[in-house]
């Protein structure tokens, strides 16, 4: 039994859109990636261009920006306003984005549309999904939740069973969303000619809006009205009427063959756009099939599901695809071509423009000549860009940007014009095409990509042209007026039938210059440039482990790292990506003292001498001038806890260099040394260092003068309490005793420190945790203000919890009535508050610290409530604020919600729990970020960035205690840290590395071209790529037999594929050889093989085998080329020592067929080929020749081919034939085919082998994003003496698959040292399958003992109903197999339906079906591991208990399959 995990989410962007969604007023960028959802806002922040300009690390640049960021609150203001504002010297503004919201989906999203609803929870818009399936959600968003609310969901699947017996499956149809522009209704197109109508109640919807008279019928009632509603208050009805299924042929019967619809603005009713042909287009048979696509208007009567037709425009190009609405003032639609583009107004004018020479030739239809851009149209992309006269953003399949003009005469469109922004204005800054994209406000578009990182572009006018501009236009032309004539605009909404020269409407002059504006601005000048982007490794090609130096700068050698490094991105936007399990330290400095017991950094104000004091304003000016040396802001000493072999505790001071401190103690201080330091900081506006012992506080100026002793006991009392932890935010300082006391101190403006007066109810409480937080930007609530306090009072809030779980939330210095009392705590709830009638169980999680800090980057930063259990479990709460004054309410109410966060920081033991544990660290600044390191035995920091969510990272370190912040010259904003030998280590995050997107390290090496295939070479420890650009083709001018060619002139021609093969050095991650392939040859392999080089020795080398295709001309058979290198020393260029490698070609052999596999095969090293139709074994000869020694006739072109090491056992995999299993035998050398997958036909995409003791499965991917299992079993009767493989289930993926790779687990080395089930669960898990997708997502295929898979399963099971899942979507039936409906069960994928399986042989995924009713599927590792994130304890526990489990088993399965405590579980040797 098998067990599928995702470890890391998808990055490839495939929709987006944007509006307000959270609030009414909200600016909301809702974005989908294949299976995720995300909810993001934009904010506008000043930066330095300098910082934004370094190539330095990130934590330089960050660390310059985080004190110069300005928020702009007018975030919807004009971008030409902005621009022309006179803003700070060596700033600019740039929009960033902000996650508010994540969720993993049980399915595919195929379409995002908004949804104007009557009524909704918080008076915004609701978000409709469409998923593969044909599905549709309708969500919105739920306030008291602060999350995703489920308003109805719909499926359509039944509807396709009755379609005929030759149409294609459902889930090979393209399935898009679109919606009416004024939510009247939505149709969902699935299937090959089904159209599903779903209607929205609307306001007015049962009136007679032309006849209305308000004399007799009242008051007009607001069509757009949609705000709040209380559910008290609703009347019940839902927010939509039963939907109904259309087949295209109802509207009209000439509708065959659909291309594209859409809703069409400016109409009263619901409106389509059709584009369609009567009969299928092609480009084969052009010249009859010319001019056959027609576009036509229907209006859609919902009530009698009929529809009637408004205008049919006929003869168009046959290769539109596609139909953009456009809103007012252009209206109508745009009709998207490969070559041209046409719009169609509302009257059926049409104008088109030809923007290639193939335009003219492949159509008759009359359109403008722009054939001299020789733009490319196929899968581009366009966006209006907001501007008053309609322009629209076309982002080309390469990245390249172009402008589409609309030629207005009123409200009449006379033309279409395209022009290309220059490439000193931004025209390249694009890497990879666009899938998707959104305008946001003026000058802001966010674009999604799956080939390349997703960015938010924005762009202006030259201040030149600007100021020329204004003088043109004077009062008349406000430009900050710009944004409310353009919603005027979009406000329209044209009567069906009036003409559209009778609308009042401001008109647009025309001019006959093409590159000039009606202003006379040239607005060919707009500048792009790049404000955001989304990480994105998709689409992942290839995969390999590689080894990565580590250089320590304490010591000469280098230490290698394993890493994974997988090709990804594509065209320019190709690159290698590199991804680490835990965060490797660039340690900078390492000091040796013995028995620490704590280490802490500070960075206090130096006093201003008496006789030199200024008055405050002075003073405040002679600071911000100190701040501007190079020593203002590092820190000055290093605060060392140690213990000597007598007890005795010390306290050491010492001051701070560059990469750490001095081995001397500082002298001349009245720092106190005697007495072991709890905690340490500053308060008084960092003009006082708090050194906080076990029985008294001490406080110090600047140059560490006493200033104040304060003792911690009270007065009158014989109690010998002493201080366990301490927390600061200034000026409050919070101790919580030994005796679940608390202790709170005040300083005032002259830095002296008073004791803050407890009341009663408080004293009488037992305490266990607390923690102190400013709260400047009022996350948790407002506190009164009283006439005494300055700023730092009025924001500090106090958290303390009680033994019992019970936290109680003050605002500082009010102490009689509590922000908020959150019980419960210790039941870890999803939500807080929660239900007080919770049934408390005997054994709760014990709270053992909190810690109410700030997760962000410089861009943006919140706060997160972040606990840690006994049992040394992290779990983070988002606060939020439910209800406000607007609603009735006095007051918000402070709630929390959990977050997905997985993190232990020791394994799952009683005997690891310790008595007290260390405190976890809060630390303002680490390389740009703002974290909390929390220590243990598996260390960790949480991290995050403005536009991802938390994610929790382990330090590679095997046990950490101690750790500090630690800024100086040599390590900027580095931190410091006690590892488990006792060394004091200082370090800094590594350059070039992000860490929050993926959840795990990752850096990009970009290379500026596609790369297909890579492979490590161990010996000499560099990478082989295998690297494809673009190169314009002509025919050969020389060709005798093809005299004509040499007087062919071609102004457009086209693009074929360059290969080469690169060598790429981890010293500094540059290419440093490259051997070009011939033109037209591309590598599609490379594989590091052990050949035999010498037949007389049997040497052996390590080797790089290439696989080339050449593919010249379609009638022309395709060729191939193996080509052998080998990785030599040599000489390096001057002033580069990396260059000392060079790719040697060893061997060479042309074949004919494209050589589309590799893998080393026997034990002879030999080298197995897939080349053609033919699998061959090859040896190398000492001549260089390569000979071949068995082969296997494959009648079809081979998509992977696998050997397992040791075996002789071989894979080989194609599109049409399945699978084949084949023996390899060496004497004699002979190729025999064992077993063949059977049944409907299996589309390999990658396959690999998955031995688990005696039995041998396999596992395969298909061209289906399905997932397929199958057994090579010879004694079943059903497999016919093993000729029939096994097929024993199926699992889908949801993403597309591209390589399968088979890797040991690091589980089977601990087995030793474990229990005796965790040993079973270590040998089952030997093997382990690394799936990569084109989606960016890596998953892991562990196999499971019965025992584990029947304890998981049963907590799966249970999770199904008990669980929400968002967007209404169902996992079981998501990981389905999608394979097509089998003949003999009637179910997808080869499911057997309730009470029977299908019959042998005919097994949708390729394979005899041997299964029964009572088989079990794949687990989803992702959905088992929810039971640590979305339930409570309470019921974490009841499912356990039902399912005969316990938590530290489930906990430890899950650790083994990669779901929970991925770092610290399997893929340990990265």
């Amino acid at each position: 039994m098998q067990c599928y995990t995702e470890l890391t989410p998808p990055t490839a962007v495939s929709h987006v859109i944007y509006f307000p969604f959270v609030t009414p007023d909200s600016n909301n960028v809702i974005v989908a990636k294949t299976s995720v959802l995300q909810v993001f806002t934009w904010k506008n922040v000043q930066e330095l261009e300098s910082a934004s300009e370094q190539n330095t690390s990130a934590a330089v640049s960050s660390s310059v920006t985080d004190r110069k960021l300005l928020e702009n609150e007018d975030l919807n203001a004009s971008v030409l306003s902005a621009e022309a504002t006179v803003q700070q010297a060596g700033t600019r503004s740039l929009t960033k984005l902000v996650l508010i919201a994540e969720y993993d989906l049980s399915g595919t999203v195929t379409s995002l549309a908004r949804v104007k609803l009557q009524h909704s929870k918080t008076g915004a818009e609701a978000l409709l999904v469409a998923s593969r399936e044909a599905k549709l959600s309708l969500v919105e968003w739920d306030p008291d939740r602060n999350g995703l609310y489920t308003v109805s969901i719909h499926y359509y699947e039944q509807e396709e069973t009755e379609r005929s017996p030759w149409a294609p499956d459902l889930h090979r149809c393209a399935n898009y969303l679109t919606v009416d522009p004024r939510s009247k209704c939505a149709a969902l197109k699935f299937g090959s000619r089904n159209l599903a109508i779903l209607p929205f109640r609307q306001a007015g919807d049962d009136l007679v809006m032309e006849d209305y008279d308000s004399d007799i019928d009242g008051e007009r009632p607001d069509v757009a009205s949609s705000g709040p509603v209380d559910d008290d208050l609703s009347t019940g009805d839902a927010p939509f009427t039963p939907s109904f299924v259309l087949p295209l042929t109802a509207l009209d019967p000439s509708l065959i063959h659909l291309i594209h619809l859409a809703f069409l603005f400016e109409y009263r009713g619901p409106t389509f756009g059709i584009l369609s042909s009567s009969i299928t287009t092609s480009t084969s048979r052009l010249s009859e099939r010319r001019d056959v696509v027609a576009y036509t208007v229907f209006t859609l009567d919902m009530e009698q599901r009929a529809s009637t037709t408004i205008l049919s425009v006929s003869d168009l190009p046959y290769d539109l695809y596609k139909v953009i609405p456009l809103p007012p003032p252009v209206g109508g639609g745009l009709l998207l071509g490969i070559n041209e583009i046409v719009h169609v107004d509302q009257a059926g004018r049409a104008n088109g423009v030809a923007l290639n020479a193939f335009a003219k030739e492949a159509s008759s239809f009359s359109m403008a000549d722009q054939s001299e851009l020789g733009l490319k149209l196929e899968d581009c992309t366009l966006e209006q860009m907001g501007t008053p006269n309609g322009e629209m953003l076309i982002i080309l399949n390469n990245g390249d940007l172009a402008i589409l003009d609309f030629k207005l005469d009123g409200r009449t469109v006379s033309g279409l014009t395209v022009r290309r922004v220059r490439p000193e204005n931004g025209g390249l800054m694009m890497k990879g095409s666009a899938t998707c994209a959104a305008l946001l406000s003026k000058g802001r578009m966010f674009v999604g990509s799956e080939d390349g990182d997703s960015t938010l572009l924005g762009w202006s006018l030259p201040s030149s042209q600007l100021a020329k501009s204004k003088r043109q236009s004077g009062a008349a032309m406000d430009l900050g007026s710009d944004e409310s004539l353009d919603e005027d605009a979009m406000d329209y909404d044209d009567d069906l039938y009036s003409a559209g020269d009778a609308v009042s409407q401001k008109p647009t002059h025309t001019t006959d210059v093409p590159n000039t504006q009606a202003d006379g601005v040239a607005t060919g000048d707009y500048i792009f440039q790049i404000h955001d982007s989304l990480v994105n490794i998709a689409p992942i090609h290839d995969v390999t482990f590689g080894e990565h130096p580590i250089r320590n700068t304490m010591s000469d050698p280098t230490t290698g790292q394993l890493s994974l490094m997988v090709a990804s991105g594509r065209g320019r936007a190709g690159g290698v990506t590199m991804i680490r399990r835990e965060v490797d330290p660039d340690v900078i400095g390492r000091f040796k003292l013995p028995n620490i017991q704590g280490i802490w950094s500070v960075s206090a104000k130096r006093p201003v001498p008496k006789a030199l004091s200024l008055p405050p304003r002075a003073t405040t000016t002679a600071q911000l001038d100190g701040n501007k040396s190079a020593d203002a802001g590092f820190d000055r000493f290093i605060v060392v806890s140690t213990i000597d072999g007598k007890d005795a505790e010390r306290s050491v001071l010492r001051p701070v260099t560059s990469t750490g401190f001095e081995d001397s103690d500082l002298r001349d201080t009245e720092w106190e040394v005697e007495g072991g330091t709890v905690d340490l900081g500053v308060l008084c506006r960092g003009t006082r260092i708090i050194q906080v012992l076990k029985s008294e506080v001490r406080s110090y100026d600047g140059d560490v003068g006493l200033a104040q002793i304060f003792p911690v006991t009270e007065e009158g009392t014989d109690s010998e309490s002493q201080v366990l932890s301490a927390s600061f935010a200034d000026p409050y300082l919070l101790l919580i005793k030994d005796d679940h006391s608390i202790f709170l101190i005040g300083g005032d403006e002259n830095g002296e420190l008073e004791e803050v007066e407890l009341p009663d109810q408080l004293k009488g409480l037992q305490w266990s945790s607390g923690c102190l937080y400013s709260d400047r930007d009022g996350a948790f609530g407002r506190a009164s203000q009283g006439d005494s306090m300055d700023d730092r009072e009025m924001h500090v809030k106090m958290f303390v919890v009680t033994t019992d779980g019970v936290m109680h939330v003050f605002g500082l210095p009010s102490l009689s009535r509590p922000l908020a009392v959150l019980a419960s705590l210790n039941l870890l709830p999803p939500l807080l508050p929660c239900d007080s009638n919770l049934k408390r169980p005997a054994h709760d999680a014990e709270i053992g610290d909190i810690a109410v800090a700030e997760l962000g980057d410089h861009v943006y930063n919140s706060a997160y409530l972040v606990l840690r259990t006994t049992g040394e479990e992290v779990i983070v709460y988002k606060p939020f604020l439910q209800g406000s004054s607007e609603s009735g309410q006095a007051e918000p109410s402070l709630r929390f919600v959990r977050l997905p966060v997985h993190g232990w920081t020791a394994k799952i033991s009683q005997a690891n729990r310790e008595t007290r544990l260390p405190p976890m660290r809060i630390i303002s600044n680490i390389g740009g970020y703002s974290t909390v390191f929390i220590p243990g035995k598996s260390p960790g920091f949480l991290f995050k960035s403005a536009a991802s969510s938390p994610k929790f990272l382990r330090l590679r370190e095997k046990k950490v205690k101690l750790m500090s912040g630690f800024h100086s010259k040599g390590c900027f904003r580095g931190y410091i840290y006690v590892n488990d030998k006792g060394a004091v280590v200082s370090a800094r995050l590594p350059s070039q590395w992000r860490y929050t997107e993926l959840g795990w390290p990752i850096r990009r090496i970009p290379l500026g071209e596609e790369v297909q295939a890579l492979s490590y070479h161990a010996p000499m420890k560099t990478y082989v790529l295998g690297a494809v650009g673009k190169n314009a083709f002509e025919l050969p001018r020389d060709d005798e037999l093809h005299r004509n060619w040499a007087r062919e002139s071609l102004s457009f021609t086209p693009e074929v594929d360059q290969g080469s093969v690169k060598l790429l050095t981890p010293v500094n991650w540059t290419i440093i050889d490259t051997y070009a392939l011939p033109p037209q040859q591309v590598p599609l392999c490379i594989e590091s093989v052990l050949l035999e080089v010498s037949e007389i020795t049997g040497k052996r080398r390590q080797l790089i085998a290439v696989g080339t295709s050449n593919a010249v001309v379609a009638d022309q058979p395709a060729r191939g080329t193996i080509y052998i290198f080998d990785v030599i020393h040599v000489v390096p260029e001057p002033d580069r020592p990396e260059t000392d490698r060079r790719l040697k070609l060893i061997a060479k052999e042309d074949v004919k067929g494209a050589v589309t596999a590799l893998s080393e095969v026997g034990s002879q090293g030999f080298l197995l080929v897939a080349q053609g139709q033919k699998c061959m074994v090859r040896g190398l000869k000492e001549d260089g020749s390569l000979l071949p020694v068995a082969f296997l006739d494959m009648m079809c072109y081979v998509s992977v081919a696998r050997a397992l090491p040791g075996t002789g056992y071989c894979l080989m995999g194609d599109a049409v034939k399945g699978l084949w299993f084949v023996g390899y035998m060496e004497e004699p050398y002979k190729m025999t085919v064992f077993g063949k997958s059977t049944g409907q036909r299996l589309e390999v995409i990658a396959a690999d082998f998955l031995p688990a003791g005696q039995q041998l499965y396999i596992v395969v991917a298909d061209a289906d994003a399905n997932l397929h299992v199958l057994a090579y079993d010879p004694e079943h009767p059903k497999s016919l003496s093993g000729m029939h493989l096994l097929h024993l289930r199926s699992f889908h993926l949801g993403h597309f698959p591209t390589q399968l790779l088979r890797l040991p687990s690091s589980l089977a080395k601990q087995s030793g040292t474990t229990s005796k089930t965790q040993r079973s669960s270590a040998a089952s898990t030997k093997n382990q399958i690394l799936l990569t997708t084109q989606t960016g997502c890596l998953a892991l295929l562990t196999l499971l003992p019965e025992t584990s898979y029947r304890r998981l399963l049963s907590v799966q099971s249970q999770l199904l109903t008990s669980i929400d899942h968002a967007c209404g979507l169902n996992p079981k039936s998501y990981r389905l197999g999608m394979g097509g409906l089998d003949s003999a069960s009637g179910h997808p994928g080869g499911v057997p339906a309730a009470g029977g399986a299908p019959a042998a042989g005919s097994a949708a995924g390729g394979g005899t079906y041997v299964g029964s009713a009572t088989d079990r599927a794949v687990l989803d590792g992702s959905l088992v591991a929810r039971i640590f994130t979305d339930v409570d304890v309470v019921k974490r526990l009841e499912i356990l208990s039902r399912a005969g489990t316990h938590e530290t088993e489930v906990r430890e399965d899950l650790r083994n399959v990669g779901a929970v405590d991925a770092a610290a579980g399997v893929l340990g040797y990265l």
